[in-house]
């Protein structure tokens, strides 16, 4: 779960890749092209747990969660990169919201899925699957928001997984990359965490092992599974820095709560890069923390997007403040952990930005 944050207001280089030698590259690129397909649409596709590891195979990507912030960012990479094809897996209650974040005049490569058939059709035909769905946690925990949290995460995941199975034999997507959140990890201010870390025992954590638990019950002899414990999102269209953004250009930017509360980010350029990654290279497999190489503080990120707008970073607001607005739901912006991204680390990932300074310059560059 990327954890977007709802801050008070009356307002919300190419990548290094690792490829295989070239005649296995040959050897899988042969195998596709004798297959034939793309998501109702294309004459080329990939099956029977073939890997892409090439940078001029082509992909056809089955994504949940595609309309949201980090899904539509990771339709324009694949779009942009090879000419890939994506189907936008929906429910029928959205297909007008997914019709109009992807026109058929401008996106050509997309097809949108909102019927049972559909998604099944889709998945079955597709290289790689990428799970972002789920409800946005920043808001007051009631009973019946906390069920929902869940059950959005895990019925999807559910519902993907065993498309993905029924169709896995020999002839479905060869990998399933699936969102999962630092939230694992339960909170700290004193310790640091990475992917041999156990996890935590408040509500997040227990929401995290609930949806990973369901995208393990993939057929791993057949799909390879990628689960991306995702930190906060920066970007200039959502998550964390919409909200702020505002707040700060009105002269009201400030810390939330102590400031000393850890803040495990990543830029969303480098996260759809990982995403990408996953999909494309077979080393990346099992639990990769989804964050940058340094976590900072709260108050240093805070200072720092004062910096880059020109405007001071003088008016915390106060944690009674945020726990009357948000309940339960406070932990998300009051509570921190310092998540570190040993297995991107370890398998060369290059991160564009792995600097907070150096993100948030980028995303003040758009404003």
């Amino acid at each position: 779960m990327a954890i977007r944050v709802l801050f008070p207001s009356s307002q919300p280089q190419p990548q290094p890749h690792l490829q295989p030698s070239r005649s296995s590259t040959t050897t899988r690129r042969s195998s596709r092209q004798r297959r034939g397909f793309c998501c109702f649409c294309s004459s080329t596709s990939s099956g029977g747990g073939d890997e892409v590891s090439s940078s001029s195979s082509m992909m056809t990507v089955s994504i949940t969660g595609a309309t949201g912030f980090i899904g539509r960012r990771l339709v324009d990479k694949l779009l942009s990169a090879e000419d890939h094809k994506v189907c936008v897996l929906t429910r029928s209650t959205s297909k007008n919201k997914a019709s109009s974040v992807f026109p058929a005049s401008r996106y050509p490569g997309v097809t949108i899925a909102d019927k049972e058939g559909d998604w099944e059709r889709c998945i079955r035909d597709s290289t790689g699957v990428v799970n972002l769905a789920g409800m946005p946690i920043s808001t007051r925990w009631s009973p019946e928001v906390k069920s929902e949290i869940l059950q959005s995460r895990v019925n999807v995941t559910s519902k993907v997984v065993d498309h993905i199975n029924t169709s896995s034999n020999g002839n479905g997507p060869s990998v399933f990359v699936s969102a999962t959140a630092v939230g694992y990890y339960g909170t700290s201010e004193t310790d640091s965490f990475d992917e041999s870390s156990p996890s935590g025992n408040d509500y997040l954590a227990h929401v995290c092992r609930e949806w990973e638990g369901r995208a393990r019950q993939v057929k791993q002899e057949h799909v390879r599974l990628v689960l991306i414990r995702i930190g906060v999102v920066l970007g200039k269209d959502g998550g964390a820095l919409a909200k702020m953004i505002p707040l700060f250009m009105m002269f009201a930017g400030g810390p939330l709560g102590t400031g000393t509360q850890w803040f495990s980010w990543i830029h969303l350029d480098d996260l759809v890069d990982l995403i990408y990654e996953s999909l494309r290279n077979p080393a990346y497999t099992g639990i990769i923390n989804g964050t940058a190489p340094n976590p900072v503080r709260l108050s240093e990120l805070c200072d720092r997007l004062g910096q880059v707008v020109g405007r001071p970073s003088w008016l915390p607001v106060p944690g009674l403040a945020i726990k009357a607005l948000l309940g339960e739901g406070a932990t998300v912006v009051l509570d921190g952990q310092k998540v570190l991204p040993a297995k991107a680390t370890q398998l060369g990932f290059s991160y564009r930005y792995p600097y907070v300074r150096d993100a948030l310059k980028a995303i003040a560059k758009q404003l």
